[in-house]
């Protein structure tokens, strides 16, 4: 069995991987780090778009073990710009991964739903924590 990480070290790695998603991460209360992307926004003159992920990871040393949670909160205001939409959905049991991307003339952009969680789950596991997801919660 491979050595086990310290919980700074397991949380600079994980905040290092959220940073490599294009992910805004922070360390809460020395605990826990939340993570943002906006990662879908298009805006014109009679409305707008935007969809924000949302992520958090409690690192609980006693037990080692990282309870994982994501969201991604879709917003629309006025007429939102005509976009065009290409989704692929993949379910397995309780996980979902999801890949979106918006183009439109007036902004766009692309959500990787489930791939940050993957990279978490390997990185937790490799530093000899386990790794506990908890879909249905927000972050």
């Amino acid at each position: 069995m491979a050595e086990s990480m310290s919980t700074a070290e397991l949380m600079a790695k994980v905040a290092a991987i959220a940073a490599a998603h294009e992910v805004k991460a922070a360390v809460g209360d020395g605990r826990s780090l939340t993570g943002t992307q906006e990662a879908i926004k298009s805006k014109w003159f009679l409305g707008g778009r935007k969809v924000v992920y949302r992520m958090r990871c409690e690192f609980d040393e006693p037990g080692r073990a990282v309870r994982f949670r994501e969201a991604a909160v879709e917003a629309s205001w006025g007429v939102p710009p005509p976009t065009l939409t290409v989704e692929k959905t993949t379910q397995h049991g309780t996980r979902v991964t999801k890949s979106r991307t918006d183009r439109s003339t007036s902004g766009g952009g692309h959500l990787d739903y489930g791939g940050l969680r993957e990279k978490v789950e390997e990185a937790v596991q490799t530093g000899g924590w386990k790794f506990v997801f908890e879909p249905g919660r927000l972050p």
